[in-house]
């Protein structure tokens, strides 16, 4: 496995997250699942709304089959494997006395907690997968998700296992990606100071 480098005063913990696919099909426990969604609920948001909502399965429950059935073919082959398979949410409005007023910021806020969650589980020697690979519109039919709440992406969390159990074509990726640097992703002033 390749290590990532960054500079020594970013916090390991940071460092160390990443996104396996081979996961070694234990389920996480439902006391760990709820410690990692509390450290998810602590992020940061617009007005302290708290939009990002969380549904979740964990393996070998009555829901599993059907969380796993509502990932696309490329990600429930290896996240079947995992030890709980969570849906990201974010409610898109701010509920008001005066009606309901759009939050523009519930996806920014989401991925906040998306991040938080992420870094608790590795604390507790899980990973954590994101991803977009998901059948959209079934997860909102079949999950019963209101309108005026965005699907985001589906999580899997588990603990490691050896990249030979996965597939041809996703064995050779079992290794932290590498980042740009923030020459590259960041600059001072106008949008044009950044490079093409």
């Amino acid at each position: 496995m390749t290590a990532r480098s960054a500079n020594p005063l970013v916090l390991p913990l940071i460092v160390d997250r990443w996104s396996p696919r081979s996961f070694d099909a234990t389920a996480v426990p439902q006391a760990d699942l709820h410690v990692i969604l509390e450290a998810a609920g602590l992020a940061p948001s617009a007005y302290n709304h708290q939009p990002w909502r969380f549904l979740y399965a964990l393996r070998g429950d009555a829901n599993w089959d059907h969380f796993v059935s509502l990932l696309v073919p490329g990600n429930a082959v290896w996240a079947k494997d995992a030890g709980a398979l969570l849906f990201v949410l974010s409610q898109s409005t701010f509920p008001r006395p005066d009606g309901a007023k759009a939050n523009r910021s519930a996806s920014f806020d989401a991925g906040a907690a998306w991040a938080l969650l992420a870094l608790q589980a590795t604390h507790m020697g899980y990973h954590a997968h994101a991803m977009v690979g998901i059948e959209f519109p079934r997860v909102r039919e079949e999950l019963g998700i209101p309108e005026d709440v965005r699907v985001e992406a589906a999580v899997a969390i588990g603990r490691r296992d050896a990249p030979a159990k996965l597939p041809d074509g996703y064995r050779e990726r079992e290794a932290p990606s590498a980042r740009k640097p923030v020459g590259e992703i960041a600059a001072a002033g106008s949008f044009a100071n950044l490079p093409a």
